[in-house]
């Protein structure tokens, strides 16, 4: 249907309207007109919504494909150890691989209200045409929008974290600190997947990891791409206090205050967590109009800390929000992350007037998660505007009764109220079903993928139980230096103090 009429339903609009009952005219997969509820046009198909809630799609602003396939498979691990475990759980993938990861993801965020997706994708050792190609056509078959941003270090853990590669044995200190690729290699990588470009719905953009694993040649090259082709940027910044004591120690400033000087902050700039970032941080990304995007589920499951996010919004960042990857925040649920993020503001402080409301926390998860992903004509409902929306059923337990819509759908809806989801006009869910794959299908393939995955890099995960000592001994020690700001819900002991 090129034209018609989802009739009748409660229309939430954006996060600054109320919800009312009208009718919203469809017509080549935009919001043409919004229409009285019982409104009919000649020739103009009419799919009834009248029991439904109907919003803008969510909008995940930080997330990661390849790790979709690893969910649920890690305890009491820290930012630390999961970035140390990555060649044991990442490599050896073959593009089909990537795909079946990237699919699963793309399935799981449709299926809980998400139309849009930034998603920040590792390759090893270097990202290829046919690896985001493959990473594309899993979201182009859902029929999601993303935006791929290939991970990029020239820098590897064990070197960006001062005094790390001292504490191994030499043989292992070798292996693990050589074979990056050169900056140079990565960025003409880059450029290659850029000039082959085909896919319309899903969009390239730059994704160099962290700061500190990336060498101040990298970091100009990818400003110097990001302008070139006009492409969005995300990388995790101060994600961690260690992240943010090696980052003072090794420039002598903030990693954020180091980007600035470098002149890699500005409006296509996503800050991916920011928990430690410091009044002056946030100052240079707010006058450089650039986004965070705030995890609150991965940043307490890691153990990184709890983000300022209303200093942050009173410094004028564009605050959207994020999942993170599946295997630090063990689902992809949109709905989940809404209601975390309003909780988490409440513990920081008791001043209430501090607290996130629901409608800023849906604003993040809509409207600026748009702006931070560098599209327009998404995050509202609103004339001219992408049909990119969600249906909830209000005869679902999680609508009974129906109070404030807002506050209802971040305090109460956890995604199995979804029936219907729709992006540029098309189902890509209906009646809680995919549209355009079959899941339960591939379910095998999955499983036997990921234990194929497991024997592979069989040596890789056993070279990592040997390290989890070192970094366990070596990171806790790390935080117990002072910082700028603090961002654990309880002070961390410095050496020699009790426990307690």
């Amino acid at each position: 249907m090129s034209s018609f009429i989802l009739q009748g339903g409660l229309v939430l609009r954006a996060w600054d309207q109320p919800a009312r009952h009208e009718s919203i005219l469809i017509e080549n997969g935009r919001i043409a007109r919004f229409l009285a509820c019982d409104a009919q046009l000649s020739g103009v198909p009419v799919v009834d919504a009248t029991s439904m809630l109907i919003h803008p799609g969510l909008i995940n602003a930080h997330a990661h494909s390849h790790t979709t396939l690893t969910k649920g498979t890690a305890d009491r691990w820290s930012l630390e150890l999961l970035l140390a475990s990555g060649a044991g759980i990442y490599g050896g993938r073959s593009a089909r691989d990537r795909y079946l990861s990237t699919l699963l993801g793309a399935a799981e965020l449709a299926l809980k209200g998400c139309t849009a997706i930034y998603d920040m994708c590792l390759e090893m050792p270097l990202p290829t045409v046919a690896g985001m190609r493959s990473t594309a056509s899993a979201y182009q078959d859902v029929g999601t929008r993303a935006v791929i941003a290939p991970m990029l270090a020239d820098i590897s853990f064990w070197e960006a974290i001062p005094g790390l590669a001292d504490e191994l044995a030499p043989d292992l200190r070798q292996r693990l600190t050589a074979g990056l690729p050169a900056s140079g290699d990565l960025l003409g990588a880059v450029r290659a997947i850029l000039d082959q470009w085909d896919s319309p719905l899903q969009r390239p953009a730059l994704g160099p990891t962290i700061p500190l694993h990336g060498s101040d040649a990298l970091w100009t090259g990818c400003r110097d791409l990001a302008q070139e082709y006009g492409l969005a940027m995300q990388v995790h910044l101060q994600e961690s206090k260690v992240q943010a004591l090696a980052g003072a120690q090794h420039y002598g400033r903030s990693l954020t205050a180091h980007l600035d000087d470098l002149g890699v902050l500005g409006p296509h700039f996503t800050a991916a967590h920011g928990v430690w970032l410091d009044g002056d941080d946030m100052r240079r990304l707010g006058i450089a109009g650039a986004s965070v995007s705030h995890n609150p589920g991965s940043n307490m499951i890691l153990g990184s800390g709890l983000a300022d996010v209303r200093a942050m919004i009173e410094h004028g960042i564009n605050v959207a929000l994020g999942t993170d990857g599946a295997n630090c925040a063990d689902n992809l649920n949109m709905y989940e992350s809404m209601r975390t993020a309003l909780r988490v503001s409440h513990v920081r402080t008791p001043r209430m007037e501090q607290w996130l409301s629901a409608p800023e926390v849906f604003r993040m998860a809509t409207e600026n998660g748009a702006q931070a992903l560098g599209l327009e004509g998404v995050g509202r409902l609103a004339e001219g505007y992408h049909a990119d929306l969600v249906m909830l059923d209000l005869g679902h337990v999680n609508w009974l009764p129906t109070n404030d819509v807002i506050s209802q759908l971040v305090q109460s809806e956890d995604g199995t109220a979804v029936h219907s989801v729709m992006v540029a006009g098309k189902w890509i869910v209906r009646d809680g079903e995919l549209t355009n794959v079959a899941l339960r299908e591939l379910r095998g393939e999955i499983q036997s993928a990921l234990a194929d995955l497991r024997n592979r890099n069989g040596d890789q995960l056993a070279l990592f139980e040997r390290l989890k000592p070192v970094l366990s001994s070596f990171c806790p020690a790390m935080m117990r230096k002072p910082y700028t700001v603090e961002r654990f819900g309880a002070a961390y002991p410095a050496a020699g103090d009790p426990p307690g």
